[in-house]
């Protein structure tokens, strides 16, 4: 199993951060743009919590504070993926913004990366206090309940994004009972591979739009 996680873990960092690399160099617009960006900050977001767990696997060091470093990074970089998605939005569909719309994205996400820094979270014990992972993740889940909606309303306008709404919907279903559950019930840690799944298939939908 570790080798196989491992791996996988490995080829979806490279995935990410590469793509992200390749449209952002080859970018022509600003919606191109946002997509590399995006992609960058999820690939490199994900690093700080994958690569100690990959290391966790062959290692006898003591990864305890890394790992839950690296759960508080990702927490953070996430929190950013899906406020570049709004953006990505507004711009490949020529929304005209709606600046109540933006300041909820904004103080969701805000509160969301304030909650991430109380201490009870236990991010240097690598704890998973389910209340605490309850109440970091609700304005999380409400961003990227919003999010989703923007793009299902429009998801009859565009073939390479119509399925947008559906990866980030999977992936809030298949992240939310890891990051309540998982220190409970350690084997629900297994969902964290059809949510990365997610991610990739978001990153193959910015490639596929770079590229047509």
């Amino acid at each position: 199993m570790k080798y196989g996680e491992s791996s996988f873990d490995i080829l979806y960092l490279l995935f990410a951060i590469i793509s992200g690399i390749i449209i952002l160099s080859r970018a022509k617009s600003k919606s191109e743009k946002l997509m590399g960006i995006a992609a960058l900050v999820l690939g490199c977001g994900d690093a700080f919590h994958l690569v100690p767990r990959v290391l966790n696997y062959f290692s006898d060091a003591d990864m305890t504070v890394p790992l839950g470093v690296g759960k508080f990074v990702t927490s953070i970089t996430m929190t950013v993926f899906y406020v570049l998605l709004y953006y990505i939005f507004l711009s490949h569909y020529a929304e005209i913004e709606n600046h109540k719309m933006t300041i909820v994205i904004y103080c969701l996400a805000a509160v969301r990366i304030l909650l991430c820094l109380f201490p009870q979270n236990g991010w240097l014990t690598n704890s998973s206090d389910m209340i605490w992972g309850i109440i970091r993740n609700v304005p999380f889940v409400l961003l990227g309940t919003i999010i989703c909606w923007l793009f299902f309303k429009n998801r009859r306008l565009d073939r390479v994004f119509g399925l947008m709404w559906l990866y980030i919907l999977l992936s809030f279903a298949f992240y939310i009972p890891v990051a309540v559950g998982a220190g409970v019930v350690p084997m629900l840690g297994m969902l964290m591979l059809p949510k990365t799944i997610c991610y990739i298939l978001m990153i193959v939908s910015f490639l596929r739009k770079h590229f047509t």
